[in-house]
Formats: structure tokens, C-alpha cells, sequence
């Protein structure tokens, strides 16, 4: 039965412990003391004992009573210990962060975190991992990843995600032989070979394909890789074009 007993129960018989007078208990819990008859009624019923008698001048507990009342203090103890949210500061957080993201993310939004993190959270530890799409619900679920870093297109269904910021798309190739003026048509940017960046799981489909259908197009995917570092570095062998996500403040280099 003393599962059945709930934190009213307990503060209820700490402040009879105290004050041996149901009146005065009634003032220091700030209820009537009809509240606190009720309650030790309802107590007794619990524990099958009377636990507090009356006397002339109050209430004396029974032998009982008295066994347990180190127990009620000290659960009431370890519950007045519990710590309230604005105790939690990151300066006294120790905790590990696996982050999972993308070659591209890790360098832009990863690398100032952890400055971040080293000066106002010390405490905190960071493992990143290389992004993970096949089993990122479920590890997440589990606590295994806690934060995912990523594109909006690689995204499972069923997470919940934040924009951090609008990306732009830059067309990049080695090959000397695309020529245009101020404008290349997408007709014929399709004509040429692909090189696209698909992380976490081995596929010929990149972020922009969705876009590419869009506008009721379709690219010829050749090379797909895990990181945009690598697709980089396979442009610059090869006459095939890619596309490299930047951010407003990143700098345009030719690859």
C-alpha cells in the first residue's frame, strides 16, 4: 500500500511530526484543518495504522509512526534536493553531444559550436560523427544521435527540424569547354554530366533533383559521392559539373 502514498501525504505527516497539533500543521501547510483530518484519514487508510493519537494538548505518534519518520524526512529531503530549471547553466552542464552532420555543415556550423561550447560550456563534450540517413529516426529515438545536421532534402519524415539558414547553389565545373555569356539556359546545363553529393546513403538523387522536376528537367547523374569535399576534388579531374551549397557569407572560388 505505500505506493499509494503521494507527496501531500508526506509533507502532511512531516508537519503532525512537528508540530504534534493538527491546528498548528494546518497553519504551516497553509490548509484548514479539516484538509488535514481528511488527510490523515485518508493515510491511515493507507498504512493500517492510526500514526498520530490525541492527547490533551495534541496529537503523539504511534510507535509506528515513529519507524518511519526518518523515511518521510528523507524522501522529502531528497525531493526538496531536486534542482529547478534555472539551476541548470551551461557553465555547470556536463554532458557528451554527438552530433551527426555533413562534411559541408561540420566545417561551417560545427567548428564555431565547439568554440562556442569550449567558452560558455567547458562541461561539454562533442563527438561528430560523418550524417547518418538510413537509421537517423531511430537513432535519435534512442539517443544515440542528438542533433542532426543537414539539408533540408535528406530530412527523414517524422523528425522535427529548424532552419538555420537559406542556402545558395553555385554551378562549378573544370571543363573549359562550357561557354556562355552572362546566362547558361538549364537545357543546356543538363546536357552535361553530373556529380552529385549524397550523404549518408549511397544514391544518384542530390538535394537539387527535386528542384530540377520542378522546372520539368532531368540531369544525368554519373559520379555520386559522400562529401562535398570529395565531389570538389573529382571535379577538378574531371569535365563533369556539380552543384556546392554556400552561404552568404562564404567565399566564390573557382573549383
Amino acid at each position: 500500500m505505500i505506493e499509494k502514498l503521494e507527496i501531500n501525504h508526506l509533507r502532511t505527516l512531516d508537519a503532525l511530526y512537528k508540530f504534534e497539533n493538527l491546528s498548528a500543521a494546518a497553519e504551516y501547510l497553509a490548509v484548514s484543518q479539516q484538509a488535514i483530518s481528511l488527510q490523515l484519514k485518508k493515510i491511515r487508510e493507507i498504512l493500517g495504522d492510526q500514526l498520530f493519537v490525541r492527547t490533551g494538548h495534541g496529537v503523539v505518534a504511534t510507535p509506528y509512526a515513529k519507524l518511519i519518520q526518518p523515511h518521510i524526512r528523507q524522501v522529502l529531503m531528497q525531493l526538496n534536493d531536486i534542482p529547478l530549471p534555472h539551476t541548470i547553466t551551461p557553465e555547470n552542464t556536463a554532458r557528451t553531444l554527438v552530433i551527426s552532420a555533413t562534411d559541408y555543415t561540420q566545417k561551417i556550423i560545427v567548428g564555431e559550436l565547439i568554440k562556442d561550447l569550449r567558452i560558455s560550456a567547458p562541461g561539454v563534450k562533442v563527438i561528430v560523427i560523418n550524417i547518418e540517413s538510413a537509421s537517423l529516426i531511430q537513432k535519435m529515438q534512442q539517443g544515440d544521435i542528438d542533433l542532426t545536421l543537414t539539408s533540408s532534402g535528406y530530412v527523414p519524415e517524422g523528425l522535427v527540424s529548424e532552419a538555420l539558414f537559406t542556402e545558395k547553389y553555385l554551378c562549378v565545373s573544370a571543363n573549359k569547354n562550357i561557354v556562355f555569356d552572362d546566362y547558361l539556359p538549364l537545357e543546356r546545363l543538363v546536357e552535361h554530366d553530373f556529380v552529385v553529393v549524397s550523404p549518408g546513403i549511397a544514391s544518384f538523387k542530390g538535394s537539387a533533383d527535386s528542384w530540377f522536376e520542378q522546372q520539368k528537367l532531368s540531369r544525368k547523374v554519373h559520379v555520386s559521392v559522400p562529401s562535398f569535399f570529395m565531389a570538389q576534388e573529382y571535379l577538378k579531374q574531371t569535365d563533369m559539373v556539380g552543384f556546392f551549397a554556400i552561404t552568404p557569407d562564404a567565399m566564390c572560388r573557382p573549383v
